[in-house]
């Protein structure tokens, strides 16, 4: 159908690059003090322990206000709500660069969080405003591949960083100041760039905007009118908790990795730090290859589970083996923290399909909303833990069988529990 081919081009080429911008300075600021605690635990007198907190206490303010957000993203208006996200994040991220203890990073990492808030529920909502059900997966894979690209991207230029002093400031300093003021800029080309809804989509023929919207309409009265009435449906569906628990084990695998691939790196290479950005680069421009593959099979397939547990799977050997080959073995073990980067990033992608075709409307926005924000607690518990069993065991590798177990619980839960109740009709 010649109009569902032009309308789909035309969405990937205005739709997805605004996002994906968007979440790219998402995820470096979230999570860039992985490669800036290489020169900041010394400066600020950190345990790993320390780290660990200051890492996933950001989760604890995203989680407060992750719901609320998520409904005036799909009640009122997406474009002016993540414009203010980018900005607040932004501004929040280069003040951390001033931060003279611990309490003080807390505090920033806690409003960082608030900032952030219903950030990315609110463009897995925003995207069923515009992609039909059989294109989402690879639509949250592009747009969730900004997240290892913001990796390849930024642990060179993070790690370059370190290494400079200017204005009488430390180069991890700098890696707040820098890498926040993107954000800024992108809130405020979000207000020109994002429309709400096709209906106002300039770069759409009226005939292209009437028949998406025609076909997207279809799809929600496909649901049944208990799932898209109520936005209380969402808090009340125990799949959407069930699938909060998978996202949760998840987001453990996958915060722990990101977090602290730079200090087991450190422990592997025993490099400087741009080495070490470089090598964590490779880690995940392996990753980003992986969800992008990922996520076109399961699209071309229609089959979602096994593409979302297996890669787990796969993560939780690729943790399991680094330890033991870390000595004998380093660049094996290398492939290994690789393999494990790959199954925990290409996760996602085929499984936030998953809830957005359980409920429509109101009620799926508040799924979501509750998915991502109980399930990225998973943010919190995953750094922390690693960064306790770190300091208990002094090795940068004790947290690495944790977070296998993390993952393959992930797995388990999707398959022992959400798939059979959708086999059987809920």
């Amino acid at each position: 159908m010649a109009i569902q081919s032009e309308v789909l081009s035309k969405k990937w080429k205005y739709i997805i690059p605004v996002v994906w911008i968007a979440y790219l300075w998402a995820f470096i600021d979230r999570v860039n003090i992985g490669i800036a605690a290489l020169g900041m635990k010394q400066a600020l007198g950190l345990t790993d322990a320390d780290l660990g907190l200051a890492a996933g206490i950001f989760f604890i303010g995203y989680f407060i206000l992750e719901i609320p957000g998520t409904y005036i993203v799909e009640r009122y208006s997406a474009r002016k709500w993540i414009a203010r996200i980018l900005i607040s994040w932004g501004l929040i991220t280069m003040l951390t660069g001033f931060v003279q203890d611990k309490l003080q990073l807390y505090a920033a990492r806690f409003a960082l969080g608030l900032a952030e808030a219903s950030f990315f529920p609110g463009i897995i909502v925003y995207l069923t405003h515009w992609f039909l059900e059989d294109e989402r997966a690879r639509a949250v894979s592009l747009f969730m591949s900004a997240i290892a690209v913001a990796n390849v991207v930024t642990s060179p230029l993070s790690g370059w960083l370190l290494t400079v002093d200017w204005f009488g400031l430390e180069g991890w300093r700098w890696v707040f100041i820098v890498e926040g003021i993107p954000a800024v800029l992108w809130g405020l080309a979000v207000l020109y760039l994002m429309p709400d809804w096709p209906r106002e989509a300039k770069w759409l023929r009226e005939e292209e905007k009437r028949w998406l919207e025609a076909e997207l309409a279809r799809e929600r009265a496909s649901h049944p009118p208990e799932r898209v009435t109520s936005w209380a449906t969402g808090l009340k569906d125990p799949l959407a908790w069930a699938l909060a628990a998978v996202y949760f084990f998840g987001a453990t695998g996958l915060y722990g990795i990101t977090i602290w691939s730079p200090t087991v790196l450190k422990a592997l290479t025993g490099g400087n730090p741009v080495q070490i950005g470089v090598l964590n680069a490779v880690l995940y421009f392996a990753a980003l290859l992986a969800m992008v593959f990922v996520g076109r099979s399961s699209d071309r397939s229609g089959e979602r589970f096994l593409h979302t547990a297996l890669p787990l799977i796969f993560a939780a050997l690729g943790l399991l083996a680094v330890a033991p080959l870390s000595t004998s073995a380093p660049v094996i073990a290398f492939a290994a923290l690789a393999l494990a980067a790959m199954g925990i990033y290409a996760f996602f992608p085929p499984f936030w399909p998953i809830p957005q075709r359980m409920m429509a409307g109101e009620s799926r926005a508040v799924a979501i909303a509750l998915i991502n924000s109980v399930g990225n607690l998973g943010g919190f518990f995953g750094p922390y833990i690693v960064g306790y069993l770190n300091t208990v065991a002094k090795s940068s590798y004790a947290g690495l069988a944790f977070l296998a177990g993390a993952v393959v619980a992930s797995s388990l839960i999707l398959l022992g529990v959400v798939k059979p109740a959708l086999s059987r009709g809920r």
